[in-house]
């Protein structure tokens, strides 16, 4: 029986085995950004030591940085000491630091594969749970806890038990409108997000197969909403083609002994998974979420569900659910009022999603009633959306692109979402407060988003492709 390619990577990281306990893995990379890190460094300060391998360590702020205005001191008192406390602690360490303005920083999730530093094989790590998103690299990558940064840091080693294997394959075409958030918001509606718990997920099948390398990077930022250690695609020649010539991919003669073993990088075709499921690509429409949690989600031109359909012990919190959200069992949601609109974080800030979003808006407007924040996931993006033109189109309909963050993914800057305000958003959480105290949020793909945005209302975008 052949080994799956989680197999195959994991297993190649295994430096011991404890007996009855964990495995001691090797890991490739470590990311680091302010929010998870301090207390990371300040144990190995305390314990006198240095960082191991600090060439395999890449820092830069992404959570807390304001999105207008970098070049001034950031005026958030506690958004400031995090993301200098990393600028120091980087120095102090010998670390790779990409500051604010750095044309190198970003959202790291952003950052690391459109470097080239994010590779197939790779075993990588960040103290943030959205770290599965450099699984579509071919990579086995999973968010870690502060403790355990501190652990790579000193060892370049992680003690962890390894996660049971999932194969989801997404067999067929995708309908016109329908993307990859879309594929992976219809996976959380029937998985729940408990329903991957103790797996690592491997995306299969045709319509994973035809993603883009942006797409993909989407599906796998969203494995962990439905529990899951992890999620990735099995390398191939689009992903060979999007890291030939960044930054940090190998080069030369590095570079085909590098590919040889990338093709090499994929489950054997007897390959058993503890679990694999398969869905059908025509069943998915545009989505939308309706309550406070990524798994409460449902095809745009459907109804909330009726509370009968919920079972009784999930009757209350459902309920509690739906009046956060200011909603109705049984409602639709298309032609509900919109004020804010996001477009960014690290599971849609590519600049593949502002081209979507610029195909809905292209020669319209911007409903008066919306507040529009357009938040490119790294300085690369930024310019890659002003070399094509994208910005003479979004500001010609009324919109503004702000500088690359988190923003308002999360409610750790000054892009927060207002209490009781509903924002269509391309983020991956829509837990209460998620986007600010009293925020409500309904998370959708870029195209969505961009028909909300011109409308003023929860719409198709089928209604406005082309239009």
């Amino acid at each position: 029986m052949a080994n799956t390619l989680f197999d195959k990577i994991w297993d190649s990281h295994v430096v011991q085995h404890v007996e009855d306990g964990p495995e001691q893995l090797y890991i490739d990379r470590l990311y680091c950004h302010e929010v998870t890190s301090p207390q990371a460094f300040e144990g190995m300060r305390r314990r006198g030591i240095k960082c191991f391998r600090p060439e395999n360590i890449f820092c830069m702020p992404d959570h807390n940085t304001p999105t207008h205005d970098q070049d001034k001191p950031i005026e958030d008192p506690v958004s400031k000491t995090q993301v200098d406390t990393l600028a120091k602690n980087a120095e102090e360490f010998g670390l790779n630091h990409f500051g604010m303005l750095n044309p190198k920083n970003g959202i790291i999730h952003v950052v690391g594969p459109e470097r080239g530093l994010s590779l197939p094989g790779m075993t990588i790590v960040c103290g943030d749970s959205h770290t599965s998103t450099h699984g579509a690299m071919g990579a086995v990558a999973f968010g870690i806890g502060t403790s355990e940064v501190e652990m790579v840091m000193a060892s370049q080693c992680i003690l962890q038990q390894k996660p049971k294997s999932m194969r989801i394959n997404i067999e067929g075409k995708l309908a016109e409108g329908v993307t990859a958030k879309d594929i992976a918001l219809y996976l959380m509606s029937k998985l729940t997000t408990s329903g991957a718990t103790g797996y690592f997920v491997e995306y299969a099948g045709e319509a994973v197969r035809d993603l883009s390398m942006e797409g993909r990077l989407t599906l796998c930022n969203l494995s962990i909403e439905m529990g899951a250690r992890g999620g990735f695609i099995a390398p191939d020649e689009k992903t060979f083609e999007y890291i030939k010539g960044r930054e940090y991919a190998p080069k030369g003669e590095d570079w085909d002994k590098a590919v040889e073993y990338w093709k090499t990088l994929r489950s054997g075709d007897d390959a058993v998974f503890d679990k694999e499921l398969t869905f059908q690509a025509e069943d998915i429409e545009p989505m939308v979420t309706y309550g406070t949690n990524p798994g409460m989600g449902m095809g745009i031109t459907q109804s909330i569900p009726d509370i009968d359909t919920i079972p009784d012990a999930g009757k209350a919190s459902y309920l509690k659910s739906l009046g956060y959200m200011g909603f109705e069992p049984g409602q639709k949601l298309i032609g509900t009022p919109v004020d804010y609109v996001f477009l960014g974080a690290c599971t849609n800030g590519r600049i593949e999603d502002f081209r979507a979003f610029a195909s809905i808006v292209r020669g319209k407007k911007k409903a008066d009633r919306i507040t529009a924040w357009l938040v490119p996931g790294s300085w690369m993006v930024s310019e890659q959306i002003k070399e094509e033109g994208l910005d003479k189109i979004l500001e010609e309909a009324g919109f503004e692109i702000r500088q690359p963050g988190c923003s308002a993914c999360l409610a750790m800057n000054d892009d927060k979402i207002p209490a009781g305000k509903l924002a269509v958003s391309t983020s991956n959480r829509n837990f209460e407060g998620r986007q600010g105290p009293g925020a409500r949020t309904v998370l959708a793909s870029p195209l969505t988003a961009a028909a909300a945005a011109i409308t003023g209302v929860i719409t198709d975008p089928r209604t406005l492709i082309n239009a």
